[in-house]
């Protein structure tokens, strides 16, 4: 990955055009705006790996541009339309490796390699040289389809999170909103997903105050979170990991709001580790705790969270300054475990904020999705 630097106004973590890809290095934020120019899958996979970009919805986007940009480049494709399509689908494969948790990036491989399939079958009978054409034509197209349907995508899940939160608060022109890691335009093609659901209630002028967490041990609330709601001129407060749940008893919280990496059939939650002691301070507290998400980030073939895969992150994490950027702040020869996500049961959520509604339960303490994701396929 080649480096270059450049100062933006506008808070954008992907800076695509066909051919051409470069990535946010969020490791330097705040006090650094540094781009990486990302020129295959490998640059693509590398910088997933190495948190270079993160979020699982940006995750997604940036691995399928990855690639895009590496067949754009390619010039002549020696071999055969399946061999093109053998080849674009174990890149997928490759590239799915580097962040197992985010079930976005499996599902974009997914929906890729289909439409990579697709487009071989219809170019069967064509001269071969236009059979690669055609195949390479229609995966790149179709990542940058996934580009441009995110920000829209984030922009519904804004709208009915805030609505609803709106309804359920007894003052609804004045809510304060805690949130935990970064799931706004850092996190994803732009607007954000929780993050987003607070941008809206800002923008209807009922937000009184959001609050944002340090998130350790990589501190995506106070490096990132913390950098987007001052950038946006939200009225934002940096709270310390464990000072949530005096946060709470202080009333100062009208209801938490978080991402998702995985979500299972019955509403149980994977995302950044912590949010599972949010959730159960809420619940304690008598406070909404709301998931907001992409249908994306949806695995309808996981009946409980209990069957999703826990990414395990680098000890150097906790023992160094700055998650593992700084200096060493531990004794040497301590044990470390460092899970990245922990998995949040149904029974203490609220509600799953997608772009399409807002998931509530029925009686139950799990969430019946997958009738959910039913009604949203039939009235399309």
């Amino acid at each position: 990955m080649a480096n270059g630097v450049e100062q933006v106004e506008s808070l954008q973590s992907i800076c695509y055009t066909r051919g051409s890809l470069r990535l946010l290095d969020q490791r330097k934020l705040p006090l650094e705006t540094i781009y990486l120019d990302i020129s295959d899958s490998k640059d693509g996979w590398v910088a997933i790996k190495d948190m270079v970009v993160r979020g699982a919805p940006a995750i997604a986007i940036a691995a399928a541009l990855s690639l895009a940009v590496e067949v754009s480049n390619i010039g002549a494709f020696n071999g055969a339309a399946v061999e093109a399509a053998s080849f674009l689908s174990n890149k997928l494969d490759y590239l799915v490796s580097s962040r197992p948790t985010a079930v976005n990036l499996s599902d974009a491989a997914t929906k890729l390699k289909e439409i990579v399939n697709k487009a071989a079958t219809s170019a069967s009978e064509a001269h071969p040289v236009f059979q690669l054409i055609y195949i390479i034509q229609a995966y790149i197209e179709a990542a940058e389809v996934m580009l441009e349907d995110d920000v829209a995508s984030n922009k519904a899940i804004g709208s009915y999170g805030a609505s609803f939160i709106q309804k359920q608060q007894t003052s609804p022109e004045k809510i304060s909103i805690l949130t935990h890691c970064n799931t706004g335009s850092l996190a994803t093609a732009g607007y954000g997903t929780a993050l987003g659901v607070i941008r809206a209630l800002h923008e209807k002028g009922v937000l009184e105050r959001a609050y944002c967490t340090e998130t350790r041990p990589f501190n995506q609330g106070s490096r990132l979170t913390a950098f987007e709601l001052v950038h946006d001129n939200i009225p934002a407060t940096l709270i310390a990991d464990s000072a949530a749940a005096a946060l709470m008893k202080a009333g100062q919280v009208s209801a938490v709001i978080v991402g998702a990496d995985r979500v299972a059939a019955n509403g149980d939650t994977a995302n950044k580790i912590g949010t599972y002691s949010l959730a159960l301070l809420a619940k304690h507290h008598g406070i909404p705790f709301y998931v907001a998400a992409p249908l994306t980030s949806i695995d309808l073939s996981l009946s409980s969270g209990q069957e999703i895969v826990i990414e395990e992150r680098s000890a150097k994490e906790l023992l160094n300054a700055r998650g593992g950027l700084g200096e060493q702040v531990a004794a040497s020869g301590i044990a470390v475990w460092n899970p990245a996500f922990d998995v949040t049961p149904a029974s203490v959520i609220s509600g799953i904020i997608t772009e399409k509604g807002v998931v509530t339960k029925d009686g139950t303490d799990s969430f019946d999705i997958g009738s959910f994701a039913q009604k949203v396929v039939s009235n399309q």
